[in-house]
C-alpha cells in the first residue's frame, strides 16, 4: 500500500550535498516526491512509495550523507499527491 509522509530534517543539512543525494536515494529506492531547503536551514521533503520502501527513505534521512548531520528528522503523514518523479525544487 502507498504511503505519503512529509519529512523535515534539521541539523547540518545545507551545503552539504543532502538535497541532491535525497534525489539519488529516492531514485534508486522508487521514491516519488521532492525536497528542497527552507530557510530556516532545515530541509523539507515530501515523499511517496510502498509502505516498506518509504521505512528504508526515512532511515537514509536519519543519516543523510556522510557530511552532513541530522540532528532532529520530524515526520507527518501526509495526504497521496501521485508525484511523477522525484525532484529538487
Amino acid at each position: 500500500m502507498k504511503k505519503s509522509i512529509i519529512i523535515k530534517v534539521s541539523g547540518k543539512v545545507q551545503n552539504v550535498g543532502f538535497r541532491f543525494y535525497t534525489k539519488k536515494t529516492a531514485k534508486d529506492l522508487g521514491v516519488k516526491g521532492y525536497v528542497k531547503n527552507l530557510p530556516d536551514s532545515s530541509v523539507y521533503i515530501e515523499a511517496e512509495a510502498e509502505h516498506y520502501v518509504i521505512e528504508q527513505f526515512v532511515e537514509w534521512c536519519r543519516k543523510g550523507p556522510s557530511w552532513a548531520r541530522v540532528d532532529k528528522i520530524n515526520i507527518q503523514e501526509n495526504d497521496l499527491m501521485n508525484f511523477r518523479d522525484f525532484q529538487i525544487r
